[in-house]
């Protein structure tokens, strides 16, 4: 079962992560997700856990506790929706094409 975790403190690691939810039962893998420009903690991340029993049980007791200092939120996470990629250089263009044409 693949786990949410919210509000994490930027100072929580992966390795953090995971030993909070080892209490619970096995851990596959437990990621902190981080920004891909600076490699700073952006406050949320993954586990994911085998056996969906220690999972709920992780998700019932962890979720609204103090974990590093902040309250976590816990969650069974939500698919991962498609989201049209965005393309800033053809759209500002376009504005500027537009914007142009309609002054003179």
């Amino acid at each position: 079962m693949n786990i949410f975790v919210a509000n994490l403190n930027f100072r929580s690691s992966s390795e953090d992560l995971r030993t909070l939810f080892e209490k619970y039962g096995e851990v596959s893998s437990a990621n902190v997700i981080t920004d891909k420009m600076s490699g700073r903690s952006r406050g949320f991340g993954f586990v994911e856990m085998a056996d969906e029993t220690q999972a709920q049980q992780a998700i019932q007791e962890l979720n609204n506790t103090e974990f590093d200092g902040k309250v976590i939120a816990v969650s069974v996470a939500r698919p991962r929706t498609e989201r049209p990629q965005r393309n800033f250089r053809s759209n500002n263009r376009d504005n500027w094409n537009r914007n142009d044409r309609n002054q003179y």
